[in-house]
């Protein structure tokens, strides 16, 4: 094998330990997402898994479910966005601001 493709080898051995070593440290970040002026708040890990959902009794109307639906989906939707932000941050980390299609 030659020099320079045993350097390229190593290189992205060690890329893929770091990327493996991020994606288990994103999965204990948790973000937090509101919606409906903190009416609704979602709590998600870096692995895009809903930890929780808090909701204030006042927006919970019998008569106006599609609302609570529409505030809940807003909130998970924003949780999914702070997340996807948070995983791109820390890649741009490991791959020095190069951007590697197909990864996040």
């Amino acid at each position: 094998m030659p020099k320079g493709l045993g350097n390229i080898m190593k290189q992205a051995q060690k890329l893929q330990e770091k990327m493996a070593k991020m994606q288990e440290e994103l999965s204990e970040k948790v973000v937090e997402a509101q919606a409906g002026g903190s009416m609704v708040k979602v709590k998600m890990n870096g692995k895009l898994e809903v930890l929780s959902i808090e909701i204030e009794p006042e927006v919970v109307n019998p008569d106006d479910i599609e609302m609570l639906s529409d505030l809940i989906t807003a909130a998970i939707n924003e949780a999914i966005r702070k997340a996807q932000e948070t995983m791109a941050e820390e890649m741009k980390k490991i791959t020095g601001g190069i951007s590697i299609p197909g990864l996040f």
